[in-house]
């Protein structure tokens, strides 16, 4: 008896301590998220420099889980601003008298998203440039991309012992048929004969690259690296020859070889930038410090001072296309749907962007935005903003659009469908002695659950497949107001540069998201009486936490495990996880 006493007292004290310590956990997060929530106005005073550092994250939508810059585990607290907030930020910067010039510094635990990203934030700065005032870059170290944003400097400099990464484009993919193999599973691919480029389920039968798919990689990492090579002969005044010579021949290894070529001015340590300040004519304050404000910071106080009636609605749909509804960094067809019905039905609203950043997704959740964008045509002009990618299913949703643009380093196209299913009865059974049985109604009841489809599944499942091809085609003809042949020949499940995708008519032109926002007011005939108004669904109270527990988590763990072959994982969980046609196209995570 004492004993059952002792058990179940230890038993309650252990639940309840379990139920306390979970809501001290709770008002932790909750203090955590209430910091990053308020915005504490940054008071900048004259002699200003501004900095671009990587202390926050720039993302290409807005974040919509206030509790997503803390990281659970460490809990440090990493803000995060979207490019549309930072491009802002740098344009007001240009005739802010306190502003004397940007210091581009990129350490720190945030990052900026996606090439694109990348490239949209350096013709602000170029632009920034026109204003008369100084950009100056430094870094220990230069990854290709933080050198072609660091190349827009006036001045480039680097640490004496530093180093710097000039070897060009590459893309690298993990193919899985030898595994596959030894786990006894059989995979089951549905293609269309016509979508020989659409390569996302080649690793699960090939062991290498298709020759469609590596003669479309190679011309992308071509185009890609041109933008690169373009910008940094721009900039530096050596020729784009002299910079794949450079590349080629491993020529840059050592800092003393990035001053020898141009690619960098001097090698200093980084107080050595203070008689640079001082020579750009910017005073210290009295303790002999210069003033710093970095661009997240600076980009959360810029306020809006246009409050006319009339709107340009910015929608976002980033990330991969999935049926249902649901938020985050995920796009649900019947939720973006209705958003997009949302906007169409505000009368304030008077043209709308849709900033697409997606791989892809469900052909059913496509075809169901597809439809509220043609609605939405229909009523209001519609301008279709391309981020780092816009392929297949991304680019289902953005056919409808009366102007499309896109970056040069966007992924585009890949216009294309497959269906994949795995039997997984020969691994159960060979590898842990697990058999399946069962009973059914009717012939083909479970379809491919107890084993090998049959040959009538098969064409079934063909004819399904063969159907969205067609409907995907036909649908970027009329969007495109291309002949239906012409479709057939960029299609293939082809991917496709900004640039390139300009030149056979899928693009109406190079632009980011500024230009966008321009082009739909100029559609509605604005002038320049508008406001610009960002549609976003944030997460907040418990949903965040909830969101941020279960994500951020299992994240962390995810990583921590697998290392560099995380992103490879996650690839693989998205495409396997895809249930039905599914348009998606998982090469533009590996690019760099």
């Amino acid at each position: 008896m004492n004993f059952m006493k002792t058990f179940f007292a230890a038993l309650v004290a252990f639940i309840v301590g379990s139920v306390v310590s979970f809501f001290i956990w709770i008002i932790i997060l909750v203090g955590i998220g209430a910091s990053s929530m308020v915005s504490t106005p940054v008071l900048v005073s004259d002699n200003t420099i501004l900095k671009l550092d990587l202390s926050y994250f720039i993302e290409d939508s807005p974040v919509v889980d206030k509790f997503s810059a803390n990281d659970l585990l460490s809990m440090d607290v990493v803000s995060k601003s979207s490019l549309f907030n930072i491009l802002r930020a740098i344009e007001v910067a240009k005739s802010d008298d306190n502003i004397e010039g940007i210091y581009i510094r990129l350490v720190g635990k945030g990052g900026i998203s996606g090439s694109a990203g990348m490239e949209e934030i350096r013709h602000a700065l170029v632009d920034f440039k026109s204003s008369g005032k100084f950009i100056v870059a430094y870094n220990e170290t230069y990854s290709q991309g933080g050198y072609y944003l660091a190349s827009v400097a006036d001045e480039v400099y680097l640490h004496p012992e530093g180093g710097m990464e000039w070897t060009g484009f590459t893309f690298n993919g993990m193919y899985y048929k030898g595994l596959m193999d030894k786990l006894d599973i059989e995979v089951e691919i549905f293609r269309p004969t016509a979508c020989k480029y659409k390569s996302a389920v080649e690793p699960f039968f090939l062991t290498k690259m298709s020759d469609e798919n590596r003669a479309q990689m190679q011309g992308l990492v071509n185009s890609m690296w041109s933008v690169i090579t373009d910008g940094v002969s721009e900039s530096r005044g050596i020729s784009v020859d002299k910079l794949n010579q450079l590349a080629d021949n491993l020529d840059v290894m050592n800092p003393e070889d990035a001053v020898k070529h141009g690619l960098v001015d001097s090698l200093i340590y980084e107080d050595g930038l203070e008689d640079i300040f001082a020579s750009k004519g910017v005073e210290a304050g009295f303790d002999g410090e210069y003033n710093f404000v970095s661009l997240g910071k600076y980009a959360s106080q810029v306020t809006v001072d246009n409050f006319s009636e009339s709107q340009v609605a910015v929608v976002y749909a980033d990330g991969s296309i999935k049926d249902g509804t649901g938020s985050g960094k995920t796009i649900y067809g019947n939720s973006l749907a209705k958003t997009i019905r949302e906007v169409r039905e505000n009368d304030d609203v008077k043209a709308v962007v849709l900033r697409v950043n997606s791989p892809g997704g469900s052909a059913l959740a496509s075809d169901i935005i597809w439809r509220e964008m043609e609605l939405l045509k229909a009523v209001k002009p519609v301008v279709v903003s391309m981020a780092n990618a816009a392929a297949s299913g991304g680019y289902y949703i953005a056919a409808p659009a009366d102007v499309i643009l896109a970056d040069r380093m966007t992924i585009t196209g890949s216009i294309g469908v497959f269906g994949m299913m795995m039997n997984t009865a020969g691994a159960l059974e060979s590898k842990l002695g697990i058999t399946m049985d069962g009973v059914k109604s009717n012939k083909h009841a479970g379809m491919g659950q107890m084993g090998v489809l049959t040959k009538v599944e098969r064409a079934a499942i063909m004819r399904s497949v063969d159907k969205v091809y067609e409907r995907f085609t036909s649908l970027v003809a009329q969007g495109r107001n291309l002949p239906i042949e012409k479709v057939y020949e960029i299609a293939q499940g082809r991917v496709w540069s900004g640039d390139d995708a300009v030149s056979i008519g899928l693009v109406d032109a190079i632009g980011g998201l500024k230009m966008a926002i321009a082009q739909a007011a100029d559609k509605a005939n604005l002038g320049a009486d508008f406001q610009v108004v960002e549609v976003i669904e944030e997460l907040t109270g418990f949903d965040a936490i909830m969101h941020e527990l279960t994500t951020g988590v299992q994240g962390y763990f995810e990583m921590s495990k697998l290392g560099v072959m995380f992103e490879d994982y996650k690839m693989v969980e998205e495409i396997t996880s895809m249930q039905g046609v599914v348009m998606y196209d998982a090469r533009v995570a590996n690019m760099k």
